[in-house]
């Protein structure tokens, strides 16, 4: 493959490359938070950049019954519900049906939280800086959920740091956040963030975990 069609080689080179865009946060009281799987890859060479402690937020988007793709909202760890209000009312979804969704996602987060608090112990983000990390954003939506989860855990700001987005995923981001860093902006439909990247697959909760502990064996890396 030639790599000038893409934007990116892989996530690492997608987390350096987006590092250069947010030294400015390097010092400060701040920390970075991953949404597993798929981010960590990309938090964890941000993380080392701007010598910054990592941490997770478990965010998960709410699938579409019908085409599990794609999803009609999200939820976080913390039982933060954001949903697409215009989407619901297409799909014509009852209260009860969606309570069911968010079950099954739930208990999806709950398997992923037991997985990597056993390698990522919890910071206390009261007060500082929460820079929120994925590898992409399409409806933005478990974006969305991950910053107001930050600011009901008393975050003093949150920035979304993502490689590139979706035109309509970034406007919906920028209204939540203090700030958006998003290099690579697409208009493109139907957009898909695995088609900015060389090297692309969906991670195994042992390759993530793999991907922290180059985190926790870098020298001067802040990993718990």
């Amino acid at each position: 493959m030639n790599y000038t069609q893409f934007s990116y080689r892989s996530r690492m080179d997608a987390g350096r490359r987006l590092a250069k865009d947010i030294m400015h946060y390097r010092g400060r009281d701040a920390v970075i938070f991953a949404i597993p799987h798929g981010s960590i890859p990309v938090a964890v060479e941000v993380a080392m950049a701007l010598k910054c402690d990592l941490d997770i937020i478990v965010a998960r988007k709410i699938p579409i019954p019908f085409n599990t793709e794609a999803g009609y909202g999200a939820v976080t760890e913390d039982g933060m519900i954001v949903l697409n209000d215009p989407m619901v009312h297409e799909l014509q979804l009852t209260r009860e049906q969606i309570k069911h969704h968010v079950q099954k996602v739930m208990a999806e987060i709950r398997r992923r939280q037991e997985v990597f608090r056993k390698v990522v112990a919890p910071t206390s983000v009261t007060g500082k800086q929460a820079l929120v990390v994925d590898d992409g954003l399409a409806s933005g939506y478990t974006m969305v959920a991950a910053i107001k989860s930050m600011r009901k855990r008393g975050a003093e700001s949150v920035v979304a740091a993502v490689p590139v987005s979706s035109a309509s995923g970034l406007k919906l981001v920028r209204n939540e956040a203090d700030e958006v860093v998003c290099p690579i902006v697409s208009s493109t439909y139907p957009f898909s963030v695995a088609s900015f990247y060389e090297q692309w697959s969906d991670l195994t909760d042992e390759e993530a975990i793999e991907s922290l502990d180059t985190l926790k064996n870098t020298a001067g890396g802040h990993h718990d």
